[in-house]
């Protein structure tokens, strides 16, 4: 039997496809590769052997139908954002969670409205933490 693969972050390509089968719930292949832009022209071999090493490092489980394999999400979408931003602010931003919004909100691309959210979601926080 093969050993699983552990890896806590997914590559480029494995992002893309959680994230169609987040948005799908769950999915065939088949499925998956429809949602694909056109132009990604993948191999319907390729696409299941993306779903089955995302299977092995435990980010989606399967159930076999017939000749077929339902593929669902093992994590949140959610959670993952929430993991890979704690990676993020720990290797590129010396695990200082506001380093990273600081650098957010220096963008001069963000705009006015984006700030204003920012600030109502932290403002809403703080309400929360403090009662």
């Amino acid at each position: 039997m093969r050993q699983k693969k552990k890896n806590d972050l997914l590559t480029e390509v494995e992002l893309e496809f959680m994230s169609e089968l987040w948005a799908l719930g769950e999915g065939t292949v088949r499925d998956v590769l429809d949602q694909l832009p056109k132009e990604r022209n993948l191999a319907y071999t390729t696409a299941a052997t993306i779903l089955r090493i995302l299977e092995q490092k435990d980010f989606v489980i399967s159930e076999k139908e017939g000749k077929r394999h339902i593929f669902k999400p093992t994590l949140a979408k959610d959670t993952y954002q929430t993991r890979t931003l704690k990676d993020l602010s720990m290797k590129l931003f010396d695990d200082t969670p506001a380093s990273l919004v600081a650098r957010l909100v220096d963008d001069a691309d963000l705009s006015e409205e984006a700030l204003g959210q920012i600030r109502a979601l932290v403002d809403r926080r703080l309400k929360n933490d403090t009662g």
